[in-house]
């Protein structure tokens, strides 16, 4: 039984990210700020310091009942060597991610500042752990899937560069719960095209 239900969100999660894809021209601006508050929009977080001039940013939160304590070890262990990215294992694996999401937290696998965060076997994409808050945000940037290594911050005047981000924030509410903030910078050049 447990089998099925998992096929069939699997099946879910695919028509919701087929229907995404044909409606984004319709939906760009709800699915660009996800759940998020106008505050939480507008909010400087840690990495607005990484990519202060993002060209395109994605944000998702949502409310969790429970103590920022209790769900930082599952921010702190996801990637495809680790904990798994907690979503749609069959789909990832259709696509060769090698996916396997986990249901217990594993204290060895918490990332620190310097470790890689997989999406996939080398070759998929891939960031790298460059900031965190140990129980509050963590911070990983793009890197280069071949090399696994991120490019250095992008200098005035400099003609090409990619600097995409994406953080994980845990906001403690007085009532008890957290809320989760996953956003995603992006800038880059030259500017050929653009996401809007």
């Amino acid at each position: 039984m447990a089998k099925i239900t998992e096929i069939l969100d699997n099946i879910g999660g695919a028509v919701l990210i087929a229907g995404c894809v044909v409606l984004r021209p319709f939906v760009r601006r709800r699915y660009s700020r996800w759940g998020a508050t106008d505050e939480e929009v507008n909010r400087v977080l840690p990495d607005n310091e990484r990519v202060p001039h993002s060209l395109v940013t994605t944000l998702a939160a949502i409310t969790i009942k429970a103590k920022a304590a209790d769900i930082w070890p599952w921010i702190a262990q996801i990637g495809q060597e680790r904990g798994g990215l907690y979503s749609y294992e069959l789909l990832e694996n259709l696509i060769g991610c090698r996916m396997r999401n986990t249901d217990r937290v594993a204290p060895e696998w918490e990332m620190q500042v310097g470790d890689l965060m997989r999406m996939g076997p080398p070759g998929y994409p891939v960031d790298q752990v460059v900031a965190l808050e140990r129980g509050h945000w963590l911070l990983m940037a793009g890197a280069d899937p071949k090399t696994s290594r991120v490019a250095p911050l992008p200098q005035p005047g400099q003609a090409a560069y990619t600097n995409a981000t994406w953080l994980l924030y845990l906001d403690e509410q007085p009532n008890g719960t957290t809320r989760l903030i996953s956003r995603n910078r992006l800038d880059y050049a030259p500017r050929s095209f653009a996401f809007k």
